[in-house]
């Protein structure tokens, strides 16, 4: 499932859905890299 985060203030990145975090945060893969942000 794609997803969006928000990454710091201003920065949005969009990927494959990979989990949810314990802090509310969420992580998604994009390519081989993985990033861990707020959802929108």
């Amino acid at each position: 499932m794609l997803s969006t985060i928000l990454i710091g203030t201003c920065v949005y990145v969009q990927g494959d859905f990979v989990q949810k975090l314990a802090n509310g945060r969420v992580r998604i893969r994009v390519g081989e890299r993985l990033f861990d942000g707020l959802p929108v």
